[in-house]
């Protein structure tokens, strides 16, 4: 079963929430895993790509962005309906929650205080509660 990771950051800039995706992809590439980044639009997947290249300028994230030749990066980026072969984490930006989610090992919801994403990750907090999924809460603003 799919294990749900909320992480609640202090900031209500949405951007915060690219660099935290950052952060995890970057944690989760050195443990080994594959993630997938489930973001709404194509307009999201390029700022979230620029933010990969940008988020630290000693390291290199290797990524893929949907609609991009597809290199098999350990990390990818898309806005569709198709995560392509990633089940290890998916860190998921987008309003809904993807069809897909279920078949992965890990799934991070990413908490900023802007009003819009605590309305939309709190129908998620609940749709995940309902169905029994293992939630755990990271809330960042204690420390």
């Amino acid at each position: 079963m799919t294990r749900i990771d909320f992480y609640i950051l202090p900031d209500s800039a949405v951007e915060q929430r690219l660099t935290f995706a950052c952060r995890l992809a970057q944690k989760a590439l050195q443990a080994g895993s594959n993630t997938y980044i489930a973001v709404n639009s194509a307009g999201e997947a390029a700022a979230l790509d620029k933010r990969l290249w940008e988020f630290r300028p000693e390291s290199f994230l290797p990524h893929d962005c949907e609609g991009e030749p597809a290199l098999q990066s350990p990390i990818a980026i898309g806005f569709g309906d198709d995560c392509g072969d990633h089940h290890d984490l998916l860190i998921n930006l987008k309003a809904t929650i993807p069809e897909y989610f279920s078949r992965f090992e890990r799934l991070a919801e990413v908490v900023c205080q802007d009003e819009g994403v605590l309305t939309q990750t709190r129908e998620h907090y609940g749709f995940y509660r309902h169905r029994g999924y293992p939630i755990k809460s990271h809330d960042l603003r204690k420390t």
